[in-house]
């Protein structure tokens, strides 16, 4: 049998560009299909609130991608982005620099000059992989600050022109309207311009100013509308084009060649098409306003960071932008300034707001030896700090990055969104077609007249604009509004889940308690005195790293002897040598194991647990030496937001290692619906599947120990003041420690599910409404039609509707005071 030699597996790639052109539901799903078609792609998520594509895969090439976007009838924005480079020195240097960044996934092109230093870079990649191009090839890179911002600047230059554009159709389409609705609506003005200018001049002005308004503002729908019709794939800009084109061509031939029309059917839609474009344009506009909204979070927690830092260089301050700190300078921060990097204060004391990393109003005390965050506020002394994390590694990057990949995730039921406005157009143009039929063969005189109104009417009142924008828009603002109260969503998916939650596991130690606890009681056996013990006891503690270890260590004073063979078994005890003895402390199921009889101390531990405190045994050789207890303070938010939870119709499960007779009193002290006590780590995963059964469960932890029952249940919950290792693990962080901000976390998924339904509702509910109403159902017993216009009008403002609805979600508040 011959083995064949293994292949290496290719490493997994990740790229991110912004799409132009996307204006519905419909244009999210044809370009995730043709995305997901191209070989290599593993997974693709394009949201069209943020106008971005997510694409993960293998051996992934941007300009084929880039090609694929343009097939599709869109547009592929790739960024340029200006990188300062260190180190060349001749033409062969320029040349090696432009390879490795044109070898980066994601660029297209790149230009180095040397006379500058300076490489200019298009393309989809990201900043910190072409940074790491440039070093792999020998040079420095660092990024040119100038380029920040030309994402708001190319939106608010978008802005400008919608508004140009709107004013000047607005302008072209006013006389149209009044002359044709106004002449059928006053009979005072129909009779002026019949006896002034007459009716075939009148339609030839308006034939005139329709011209220039679609040829003009309008161009842009059929500019990327005909495109994608002719390729099989209609769009929104289809449906206004044909739409629009369908009445200003009969308008045209009932205008100059009256003979081709039938008998009766003479007549011009001029303001149909004008104003159809003018309201589209005025609801792109509008939204383009509130979708710029959206994203202020990201905006407002960019701007938390200060262009430049006073570094101590050979002993004096100097200013120097911030791209150029690095890890280990001495950076001096002024009162009222924002701290520039995250560090560790190795001088001065103050206060600093950390509001806008944990959510908290009140100042915090810093001295040396904090850690202190950047984009955080010095507000009373003058700090020195050493920094520890600069650039893309600070607390506020990993933050933004957080909040970003949130709100281009997409939810599952966007899934099903997409699944029906990928079909959504095509059958429009369907029942557009057959309402047309239906009118001309069935309709009363002059039918074609009828059966084209109503075709066009359909065509526009069905426009999915707002069915694409429900999800994404309320995520973004759900996520945003979160991060400001110190709730990082890590996923986008966490925000529906959790809505779902019925049960929280909470862990106890660190999550529902400070994590920092005290010893408060050591009773010894006869003979033995505490002077003598607890040194011992200490010592062993020493080599362990449990929370209860530290307290132990920090009751103990003097030296404390020497200790041999240390060993810790998880969820027991730990057990070594000091000189001849053999000390072990741990849980009286320790002492068991151990062949020792724990009960001497029955009434002590009995006494100890029904007070809430943790009580270990201390065994020396062959026999229990002691009982000490271990009190750690239940946190100040604790209570208010168990109570929280149990509003809001949550049960509250509390998993711990501690006796059961421990956890049973701080459960009763807290109001704990339900202890699973004495679990070894483990077992936490365990406790976790069974409690499952009984409904969707989210769990809160904060320790290593904690992060395989974070990542088994329906949502993960990481007390951001824990370890790396359980935030990594998490689907949500909570930054601040406050436990309230699981109640905050769970009100603000379901408000923002309600959102989300409400904004499905309002753009399904309005197509299924008023498409039969545009067909023309209620003509035959009520004699009501939809004019194209109003179609236009409310289609339009459902996208505004929807936008603005998401925009609510800013206003959230706290379910539990600070």
């Amino acid at each position: 049998m011959t083995i064949a030699p293994s292949t290496p597996i290719a490493p997994q790639m990740h790229l991110s560009f912004e799409v132009e052109g996307m204006t519905c539901a419909s244009c999210v799903g044809r370009v995730e299909r043709m995305l997901k078609a191209v070989p290599g792609v593993t997974d693709v998520s394009v949201n069209l609130a943020a106008e971005r594509a997510e694409v993960s895969g293998v051996g992934l090439q941007a300009a084929q991608l880039i090609s694929t976007v343009e097939k599709a009838g869109y547009g592929v924005r790739e960024r340029r982005m200006v990188l300062s480079i260190e180190g060349m020195t001749c033409a062969s240097c320029v040349g090696r620099v432009e390879r490795a960044l044109r070898a980066t996934p994601g660029v297209t092109e790149a230009n180095v000059n040397l006379a500058t230093e300076t490489a200019a870079i298009r393309g989809v990649a990201d900043e910190a992989a072409l940074i790491a191009a440039v070093r792999r090839a020998g040079y420095e890179a660092r990024s040119i600050a100038s380029g920040e911002g030309e994402g708001d600047a190319r939106r608010a230059e978008e802005s400008s022109k919608l508004k140009r554009d709107l004013v000047l159709a607005g302008a072209l389409t006013l006389p149209v309207f009044v002359m044709e609705m106004g002449s059928h609506m006053f009979a005072p003005l129909h009779r002026l311009i019949m006896g002034s200018i007459g009716m075939q001049a009148s339609w030839l002005v308006q034939f005139v100013l329709t011209t220039l308004v679609l040829a003009g503002p309008g161009r842009r729908f059929w500019q990327k509308g005909i495109p994608a019709l002719l390729r099989g794939a209609p769009d929104m800009n289809s449906l206004v084009a044909v739409g629009a084109s369908a009445a200003y061509g009969y308008s045209v031939v009932a205008t100059f060649w009256p003979g081709l029309l039938p008998i009766g059917t003479v007549n011009v839609y001029y303001e149909a098409a004008a104003v159809i474009v003018t309201l589209i344009l005025l609801g792109r506009f509008l939204e383009a306003g509130a979708k710029g909204r959206t994203s202020e979070a990201i905006k407002r927690l960019v701007g938390l960071q200060p262009k430049t830092a006073h570094v101590l260089r050979d002993g004096a301050p100097t200013e120097i932008p911030l791209a150029d700190v690095r890890t280990g300078d001495l950076v001096l921060v002024r009162p009222g300034e924002r701290l520039p990097v995250d560090g560790v204060v190795t001088e001065g004391e103050s206060w600093v707001d950390e509001s806008m990393i944990s959510g908290e109003p009140l100042p915090v005390a810093k001295s040396a030896d904090a850690v202190v965050t950047g984009g955080t506020v010095n507000q009373t002394g003058a700090l020195t700090l050493r920094a520890t994390a600069v650039g893309s590694a600070t607390v506020l990057a990993q933050i933004i990055r957080m909040v970003e990949a949130a709100q281009g995730g997409k939810l599952p039921i966007q899934a099903l969104v997409d699944r029906i406005t990928l079909w959504f157009v095509p059958v429009v143009m369907g029942l557009a077609a057959v309402t047309f039929l239906v009118w001309l063969v069935f309709g009363p005189p002059p039918a074609l007249g009828f059966a084209l109104v109503n075709a066009v009417a359909v065509l526009i009142i069905a426009c999915p604009c707002a069915m694409g924008l429900a999800t994404p828009t309320s995520i973004m603002v759900a996520t945003g509004r979160a991060a400001e109260m110190g709730i990082l969503f890590r996923r986008g998916e966490a925000l529906q889940a959790l809505r779902d939650v019925k049960i929280i596991a909470v862990d106890k130690t660190g999550t529902l308690t400070e994590g920092k606890p005290e010893l408060t009681d050591l009773v010894l056996a006869p003979g033995l005195t505490r002077e003598d013990l607890l040194p011992m006891i200490a010592a062993v503690e020493a080599k362990s790293e449990h929370p209860i270890a530290r307290a132990i260590v920090a009751a103990a004073s003097g030296p404390l002897p020497m200790v041999e063979g240390f060993r810790a078994i998880p969820g027991m005890g730990v057990t070594a040598m000091i000189g001849a003895q053999r000390i072990a402390v741990g849980a009286d199921r320790f002492m068991l194991s151990l062949g020792l009889d724990p009960t001497i101390f029955a009434d002590q531990a009995s006494v100890l647990a029904a007070e809430g405190k943790s009580p270990l045994y201390v065994a020396l050789d062959d026999q229990c030496a002691a009982i000490i207890a271990v009190s750690d303070k239940i946190k100040d938010t604790t209570p208010a937001a168990i109570a929280a939870l149990h509003d809001q119709g949550i049960k509250v499960v509390m998993i711990t290692g501690d006796a059961e007779r421990t956890a049973q009193a701080i459960a009763r002290k807290l109001g704990i619906d339900e202890v699973v006590a004495e679990v070894l780590p483990e077992g936490k995963v365990a406790a976790i599947a069974r409690l499952k059964a009984q409904g969707p469960l989210a769990y809160v932890g904060d320790g290593i120990n904690d992060a395989p029952a974070l990542a088994a249940a329906d949502v993960g919950l990481a007390i951001g003041t824990g370890t790396d290792i359980a935030i990594e693990a998490a689907d949500v962080v909570l930054m601040s420690g406050r436990l309230t901000g699981i109640s905050d976390a769970l009100a603000l998924s379901r408000a923002a599910m309600r959102n989300i339904r409400q904004n499905l509702f309002w753009a399904f509910a309005y197509n299924a409404a008023l498409i039969p109403v545009a067909a023309g159902v209620l003509y035959p017993n009520f004699g009501l039609l939809l004019s194209p216009a109003f179609a236009a009008g409310a289609m339009a403002l459902s996208s505004v509707f929807v936008v603005s609805n998401a925009l609510r979600l800013r206003r959230f508040g706290r379910t539990v005071r600070p």
